[in-house]
């Protein structure tokens, strides 16, 4: 049974860069290459996501930097909400700190604008490592997903008006396999992140995801573009995750038979907590690997 991980002195206080006229937060911990942890975009995404796996991978003599995106956590709401916007951000970020090709971590939604730079701009990272993104994924046919239905039905109550405390809890058990790791440190944290201005901009994300969507759509699938990617790539999903993800991953594999690809048992979406041990041995090797 997984357990809750408190974080230890490595982890830095909170730490603010500003970029392109945007204040961002970011956390850090260790010394050596630098590693950027991207989080996702669901309600309440911020760094705090990776606050338990930053000291592993100080540990291991890496430099773990996790941050806060436009209108993610403690950082400033952008003017231009945006994925394209979004996007952008990242590499700006990394020229703010002036780190040249790092290792890049990133979950869920951030998977997918991680690709996209990592085509348009293949030196920018020297290694990426994707996890939970289904968006990456073949698309199969729809069956019934009654989980899926309801987040989808929380989500979209969520979009209208802030999430209660209770709420927020639902949304964390629907993307956890292993629902003891919500403490209620780690609830409170994750609501203070779901409410004032970080629901203010999501509200105003949420309003643009249609357009956005439909304007970046790619004349083909985007995972048949994986192979272009010239980084090193490791992609690790939780065999319990949403929207047939297990299906649509043994689907991808089948096609694309040279990709590290990886399911986790009793993991959903949220990888870097259910499947922390797991996440962090494999992505430790992968890193380590050729060094």
């Amino acid at each position: 049974m997984q357990t809750a991980v408190k974080t230890h002195s490595p982890v830095s206080e909170d730490r603010f860069v500003t970029v392109d006229g945007v204040r961002l937060r970011y956390v850090e911990a260790g010394h050596g290459p630098a590693l950027v942890f991207l989080h996702g975009g669901s309600l309440g995404s911020s760094a705090d996501v990776f606050l338990r796996n930053l000291p592993a991978f100080a540990a291991a003599g890496f430099r773990a930097i996790a941050f806060d995106q436009p209108g993610f956590g403690l950082s400033d709401a952008p003017a231009d909400h945006s994925a394209s916007s979004r996007r952008a951000s990242i590499p700006a970020f990394l020229r703010a700190l002036a780190l040249e090709s790092p290792a890049v971590i990133a979950h869920s939604q951030a998977g997918g604008l991680a690709v996209r730079l990592a085509l348009a701009q293949p030196d920018l990272f020297s290694r990426l490592v994707i996890l939970g993104t289904g968006s990456l994924l073949p698309e199969r046919t729809r069956v019934e997903d009654k989980g899926a239905q309801a987040q989808q039905r929380l989500e979209r109550r969520m979009a209208a008006k802030e999430p209660t405390l209770d709420e927020t809890r639902k949304l964390l058990e629907a993307n956890l396999y292993h629902h003891e790791l919500i403490t209620e440190t780690e609830l409170a944290l994750r609501h203070a992140r779901s409410i004032g201005p970080c629901f203010e901009a999501f509200v105003a994300r949420n309003a643009l995801t249609g357009a956005s969507q439909k304007a970046e759509k790619p004349a083909e699938p985007i995972w048949r573009k994986l192979r272009e990617i010239r980084a090193p790539m490791l992609m690790i999903y939780g065999r319990n995750d949403r929207a047939q993800a297990a299906e649509r991953v043994e689907a991808l594999q089948a096609l694309e038979p040279a990709l590290d690809l990886h399911l986790v048992d009793n993991c959903k979406h949220l990888v870097p907590w259910d499947a922390q041990a797991a996440f962090e041995r494999m992505t430790l090797a992968f890193l380590n690997r050729g060094a």
